[in-house]
């Protein structure tokens, strides 16, 4: 009986995972924002979210990501994530779903590194300049 018991606590420790680790601490990954498909609508192409990436509209996210200034300075306020470095000569060119655009609260020093970005997650669905995802009012997380 003992080892029926362990195997119903094993069960429901993998149905239940523990909350110790604090939900909202967590990176989403790119791999969860690249569930997402394109499907063709007269002359438009209308963008088909999964229902975890459906779950994450209009919520507080973290993502983790290369910038990419879109003006010159040191210093953003407006800029796009990569998944990717964007100097990576050996990476293939990211497509729509490896890309952010982040609103920043305040301007962001151009790093070297990846940065982690929390803000307000948004899906972009009417965009004609080709983005999917947006941060808004979004602040760099110190590692």
């Amino acid at each position: 009986m003992r080892r029926a018991d362990a195997i119903i606590a094993a069960a429901l420790l993998l149905a239940f995972p523990p909350v110790g680790a604090d939900e909202k601490s967590a990176v989403v990954p790119w791999e969860t924002l690249a569930q997402v498909s394109v499907t063709r609508h007269k002359d438009r192409y209308i963008p088909e979210f999964s229902k975890q990436i459906l779950a994450l509209d209009k919520r507080e996210v973290k993502l983790k990501g290369f910038m990419m200034p879109l003006e010159p300075g040191l210093a953003q306020k407006h800029f796009l994530l990569s998944a990717q470095p964007p100097d990576c000569a050996f990476c293939m060119p990211g497509t729509a779903e490896q890309f952010a655009e982040v609103l920043a609260k305040v301007p962001v020093k151009v790093p070297s590194d990846a940065i982690v970005v929390s803000g307000t997650f948004s899906l972009v669905r009417d965009d004609s300049g080709g983005l999917l995802y947006r941060l808004t009012e979004a602040v760099v997380i110190d590692k």
